[in-house]
C-alpha cells in the first residue's frame, strides 16, 4: 500500500525519506530519520519500533544490512513487514516480507534504498531509482522527483491518498535549534505528491535560510518600492526617498517578521530576491483584496 525512498546526501550530510500511500496521514507512520545516523522507512504492516531500534543499531556500529537482519530476525510478523534503511555513510538495505501484497519488492544503490508494496509493478521502484540517480539537486528535491516518478510509473495499485517528506540535517531546523530541515506531510488529498510539492515551495521560503546567490543590494529603486509597500501596509511612516535608512530597515525587518520570513531577516543592506518576489506577489494580492 506504499512506496518510499530513503537516501543520504554525502555533500550536505542530509538524510531523508519520501513516501506516498493509499493510506491517510502516512507521514505519521512510515518516515523516520536521525541526523548524522540514518533514515528508515517502515511500511506494509509497519513496525515503527524498527526506526528507534534501527538507529540504535547504526549508532553502535551495525551496517544497514546487519540492522535489517537483527530487526526482522525475532519479529513474528516479519513476513508482513517492509523496510528501507540508509546510514550516514551511504550504505543501504531494503527488506520485503514474503506475505506483502504484490507487487512488492525493493532495490538499493549508492546512498539510497527504494521499496514498495501493492504497487503496479517493479517499474515503479526502477523509475524512482533512475530519477533519483539522474537528478542533480538538493536531497529534498531529488526525493520529491523520485516520488513523482514512481507515481508516473503507476504507483500504488489502489490509488493515492497521502504523502510525506522528511529530511534531517544537524542544526538545520528553524532557528538552528533542531535537526528537522524539512518536515512536511499531506494527510488526505486526491493528488498528494503534487500537493506535497506545493507545500515544499512554501516551506522553502518560510524555513530555509537565504541562498547567497539570491542576495542583492537594496539600491534606490528597490528601496523606493519597499518604502511604498511598507507605507501602504502601515509599517513605515516616512517618505519615498529611495534611501535605505534606519527607519526603512526597521520597518522592513518588522514587516518580514509579520509575513513569516523569519529565517531570511537580515541586518545588512541586502535582500533575498525570493523574498522580494514574494513580497511583490503578496502586496499585489493585498491591493486587489483591498479594492
Amino acid at each position: 500500500m506504499t512506496y518510499s525512498i530513503v537516501a543520504f546526501d554525502p555533500e550536505t550530510g542530509d538524510l531523508g525519506v519520501a513516501v506516498e500511500s493509499k493510506f491517510p496521514n502516512v507521514g505519521s507512520v512510515i518516515p523516520f530519520a536521525k541526523a548524522r545516523v540514518g533514515a528508515v522507512a517502515t511500511q506494509s504492516f509497519s513496525n515503527t519500533s524498527y526506526a528507534t531500534q534501527g538507529f540504535a543499531l547504526l549508532e553502535n556500529g551495525a551496517t544497514p544490512q546487519e540492522a535489517v537482519a537483527i530487526l526482522t530476525r525475532d519479529d513474528p510478523d516479519r513476513d508482513y513487514r517492509q523496510m528501507g534503511i540508509v546510514d550516514a555513510q551511504g550504505r543501504a538495505a531494503t527488506f520485503t516480507g514474503a506475505k506483502c501484497f504484490d507487487w512488492a519488492g525493493g532495490l538499493t544503490g549508492e546512498n539510497f534504498a527504494i521499496q514498495g508494496n501493492t504497487i503496479v509493478s517493479q517499474a515503479v521502484v526502477e523509475a524512482m531509482a533512475k530519477t533519483f540517480q539522474e537528478t542533480s539537486a538538493p536531497l529534498a528535491e531529488r526525493l520529491l522527483k523520485a516520488l513523482s516518478a514512481g507515481q508516473t510509473a503507476g504507483g500504488d495499485r489502489r490509488g493515492q491518498q497521502s504523502a510525506a517528506l522528511l529530511v534531517m540535517r544537524k542544526n538545520g531546523g528553524y532557528g538552528v535549534n533542531n535537526d528537522r530541515y524539512v518536515d512536511i506531510s499531506v494527510c488526505d488529498h486526491e493528488t498528494p505528491i503534487q500537493e506535497l510539492e506545493r507545500i515544499y515551495a512554501l516551506y522553502r521560503l518560510t524555513f530555509f535560510r537565504s541562498n547567497p546567490d539570491k542576495l542583492v543590494p537594496i539600491d534606490t529603486s528597490i528601496a523606493k518600492e519597499l518604502q511604498q509597500i511598507l507605507h501602504a501596509r502601515k509599517f513605515y511612516k516616512g517618505g519615498v526617498t529611495g534611501s535605505f535608512d534606519g527607519a526603512t530597515k526597521k520597518a522592513l525587518r518588522e514587516f518580514m517578521g509579520w509575513e513569516n520570513y523569519d529565517e531570511r531577516i537580515r541586518d545588512d543592506d541586502l535582500i533575498d530576491l525570493e523574498v522580494l518576489e514574494d513580497i511583490r506577489h503578496k502586496h499585489a494580492a493585498w491591493l486587489q483584496h483591498k479594492s
